[in-house]
């Protein structure tokens, strides 16, 4: 059985009966968007997101869930998707997940006004129902996502990135959509406990580990070999690259920061690059400070007693450290 599967499965009913609801949260009247709609529905991913939702909300409710615990998956879902879309045409991405992008098919006007309609109806569904805890934790994640985007732009022009800066853009970027969905789980079957900052804090800690991983296949996968440059092509500062300019001499510095920021499309200067934060340690950093990040997740996990919720959600954390993709 794929980890996925595995990790799903004392939520298999819950994720199924979500499907449902999430495509009724999608609907519209008009023939155009819901045809957009059904495109993105049947492209989706592994839907982590929703898992980790379902799953915090059954280790913390004795195995129940609400009608809350739905519309906070399909709130978090509804606006991870209007991101993506959003993203896609940012980044002027003409594929998603192997699929042509939502842009490329009906173009960057209509991919914004539908990332639009996909976050208002996240945040109708909230306020429709006065889920104002279960918005405010939403709303505060898409304030941080947007803040992060926006960092590491401003960074990436300058390239004097430090590591606090570094954690801080990827803990706004990527980190605080999985601390929401974690506060969220907790929140809908245990409002304003202890659980939900808990939760956040956990989703915050797996999401940085989740990224290190993410800036780790940049420099080769060991499954696979062969290393990608991209990260260093767009020339976004990554933890393996920060460490090593913060260890090298001054001259070894400069090459560094010329070889990103001049000759980041020249392919052999990139493996040069590559090759150079191997032989400096940087790999190995990058791994040493993820594990600790996934220690301190596990340390927090441990604190609930067993069940097969905590155990998947277990599995989650060891899946975000291994995965090979």
């Amino acid at each position: 059985m794929k980890v996925v599967e595995q990790i799903k499965q004392p939520i298999a009913h819950e994720m199924e009966l979500f499907e449902e609801k999430f495509r009724l949260s999608m609907a519209s009247r008009i023939a155009l968007l819901n045809r957009i709609t059904y495109f993105i529905v049947n492209r989706k991913g592994k839907q982590m997101r929703p898992m980790f939702v379902f799953l915090v909300a059954k280790m913390i409710g004795d195995g129940q869930v609400n009608d809350r615990t739905y519309r906070g998956a399909s709130v978090i879902e509804l606006i991870h998707t209007a991101t993506l879309v959003h993203d896609d045409v940012v980044d002027d991405s003409l594929k998603r997940r192997g699929f042509f992008s939502v842009n490329s098919l009906w173009k960057n006007k209509i991919a914004v006004l539908v990332g639009d309609y996909l976050l208002s109806k996240g945040l109708l569904l909230s306020i429709d129902n006065k889920d104002f805890d279960l918005l405010q934790i939403i709303s505060v994640a898409v304030r941080e996502m947007s803040e992060g985007e926006l960092l590491q732009i401003e960074k990436a022009r300058r390239l004097d990135i430090t590591e606090d800066v570094y954690y801080d853009i990827i803990r706004k970027k990527t980190a605080t959509l999985i601390a929401a969905c974690c506060s969220l789980g907790a929140a809908a079957v245990s409002p304003e406990s202890d659980d939900v900052e808990k939760m956040r804090e956990f989703g915050e800690l797996i999401g940085i580990a989740f990224q290190i991983k993410d800036d780790l296949f940049d420099y080769g996968n060991q499954r696979i070999g062969k290393p990608t440059g991209i990260d260093i092509k767009e020339q976004k500062m990554t933890l393996p690259l920060i460490h090593t300019l913060n260890t090298v001499s001054n001259k070894d510095k400069r090459w560094l920061i010329n070889s990103v920021k001049r000759h980041n499309r020249d392919k052999k200067r990139v493996r040069e690059v590559i090759d150079f934060v191997k032989n400096h340690g940087g790999l190995e950093y990058a791994v040493e400070v993820m594990m600790d990040y996934k220690t301190r997740a596990l340390a927090i996990l441990d604190t609930y007693p067993e069940s097969e919720y905590k155990t998947s959600l277990h599995t989650m954390v060891e899946y975000v450290i291994d995965r090979d993709k």
